[in-house]
């Protein structure tokens, strides 16, 4: 990316703007608009990982229809929404996620008019069933201007792969995803292609082989410790099966600290994590941005295990602006799991929005640092 001088002035005061705007919602606990939004499409997963309780959801219990998140993404609340997520589970389980990309791209011709990418986790086991889906879905992404971001859970170069997600050959079936992903990317351009592995005491001296396949195949990286929260993922029982040991930290520490890893502000914070043991970086969550589970209970922050409310039974607009919500949005940073969130998607979506943060990284890194760090986290769409 290249950028003019005067093009940098505009963002750092447009990041004065953003800053000052934000302590003033942070103070009235009132809310901004959504800029960004996961959602939950489905708790099903096939998988049963050692770091994740989603999977011990019963079946029975249902998922929102189609037709609810439709109407999620139809709301007047997120007519600004530039990027969405959209997670389980596995979300290749559910038969009609291409319905799902079909709305999406025509609600972008009159309602979205911001979106610019969509970005899907998967496990990438079923590897037929995501190849087809994704050649459906991409043409009519292409044609509204929206990217797809596929990112497929890689925990390991090999069998531990296996281990840890408890399913068999998991490492020869997301390798094949991967390949087959990398195939589309050549036709087309609007595909883009990452690894999120979660580091566990068993994988720590996995990740250099993880940074050096992405390499390979020219994909982008999320690497982050796993996180115990009665939120998300349900796995407090795990606690003690999942503490990191010295010499685990300082193996991360030096592994952050090096050239494998290239999102240098989450790594940074990371390593200070684990010297201070506690997290410092801003976080937004319920000013810009939400989570949906599967059952249509919506939070603030996907860490925290406290809804505002469901949207079968409350219109979204009236959950995020309710009374609830504000009193949690004044707590935002300042509640035990905001201590040991290593999430590094909620600061993405901070950093642009909290403004001050993001202008001293400008200042302290110069220009071209800078704007690779921009370009890499994909920032760039906040400011268009």
């Amino acid at each position: 990316m290249t950028m003019h001088t005067d093009s940098l002035l505009k963002l750092a005061f447009r990041l004065v703007k953003n800053g000052l705007r934000f302590r003033y919602l942070r103070f009235t606990g009132k809310p901004g608009k959504p800029l960004a939004v996961s959602l939950e499409v489905t708790h099903n997963c096939i998988a049963k990982c050692i770091m994740c309780n989603i999977w011990k959801i019963p079946g029975q219990v249902p998922n929102l229809p189609l037709a609810e998140h439709i109407r999620i993404l139809s709301s007047e609340l997120l007519s600004d929404i530039v990027e969405l997520d959209i997670t389980g589970g596995e979300p290749f389980l559910r038969d009609d996620l291409p319905d799902l990309f079909s709305a999406i791209s025509d609600l972008k011709k009159n309602h979205t008019k911001s979106l610019q990418a969509v970005a899907v986790t998967s496990n990438g086991f079923l590897t037929s069933r995501i190849l087809a889906d994704a050649e459906k879905i991409l043409p009519k992404l292409r044609d509204v201007g929206i990217d797809l971001i596929m990112v497929c859970a890689m925990d390991a170069v090999g069998e531990l792969h296996e281990r840890i997600r408890n399913y068999k050959n998991a490492w020869a079936k997301v390798d094949q995803t991967v390949q087959g992903l990398k195939a589309l990317r050549n036709k087309f351009p609007n595909l883009i292609i990452g690894l999120k592995t979660t580091v566990l005491p068993l994988n720590v001296g996995e990740l250099g082989k993880i940074a050096d396949y992405a390499d390979i195949n020219g994909l982008f990286t999320i690497i982050s410790p796993c996180i115990i929260t009665k939120g998300r993922y349900l796995n407090p029982d795990l606690a003690d099966a999942l503490i990191f040991s010295p010499k685990d930290i300082e193996a991360m520490i030096q592994f952050f600290q090096g050239e494998s890893s290239r999102w240098s502000y989450h790594e940074n914070r990371l390593v200070r994590y684990f010297q201070k043991r506690v997290i410092k970086k801003p976080c937004t969550c319920g000013f810009n941005y939400f989570f949906v589970r599967s059952n249509g209970d919506m939070f603030l922050c996907p860490l925290l295990d406290e809804s505002v409310g469901n949207v079968r039974k409350v219109p979204l607009e009236k959950l995020f602006s309710s009374e609830k919500a504000s009193r949690m949005r004044r707590r935002i940073g300042r509640f035990p799991q905001c201590r040991q969130c290593t999430e590094p998607g909620l600061e993405r979506y901070a950093l642009p929005y909290e403004g001050f943060t993001y202008l001293h990284l400008l200042l302290k890194m110069g220009r071209k640092r800078f704007l690779q760090l921009h370009c890499h986290l994909g920032l760039d769409k906040y400011f268009r």
